[in-house]
């Protein structure tokens, strides 16, 4: 895969719930994913021009309908992830090496009826199937294999807000 290419500038969102669970959302799972592999927590691109933090806020409320949240944390710099072969040959990813991410961590401080991801706001395509709360030990598990030395560091840089 080529080195050259430039990481696409994303956001990403730990979600916490008033007792340190994690928020994460269960993806479609693709054709020969394992099903296993297929939470993540929010994320998303950055737009021209956009402050990482406007877009971690417009990213969630994009995938999860949520807004009642107070910002915890912002991980210290930036993570980076490498796509496989199979993700750089997509159209969509194809220009990219892969992504680089500003994390931060929020807390929720709504009503659970606030989450929606079935239906989204403002005609966004839903991104998530379904979710739970989760303890910060098994995310990484959780996710696609290729993100979990990146979900390792954002659990460690959010650690002292978890369960």
């Amino acid at each position: 895969m080529p080195t050259s290419r430039p990481y696409r500038p994303c956001v990403g969102i730990m979600l916490l719930n008033a007792q340190g669970l994690v928020w994460i959302g269960k993806r479609e799972p693709s054709t020969g994913t394992d099903p296993q592999f297929c939470w993540q927590m929010p994320q998303g691109g950055i737009d021209a021009g956009e402050d990482p933090l406007t877009a971690a806020r417009r990213e969630l409320y994009e995938e999860t309908s949520v807004r009642s949240v107070s910002l915890v944390a912002e991980a210290p710099g930036w993570f980076d992830y490498d796509y496989p072969a199979d993700v750089q040959a997509n159209k969509r990813t194809a220009k990219y090496r892969g992504q680089t991410q500003k994390w931060y961590a929020f807390r929720f401080e709504g009503e659970e009826s606030e989450i929606d991801i079935l239906t989204p706001p403002d005609g966004h395509r839903p991104e998530f199937c379904d979710w739970r709360w989760a303890n910060a030990s098994e995310v990484p598990g959780l996710v696609i294999p290729f993100k979990r030395p990146v979900y390792d560091k954002v659990m460690r840089a959010f650690s002292p807000f978890t369960a």
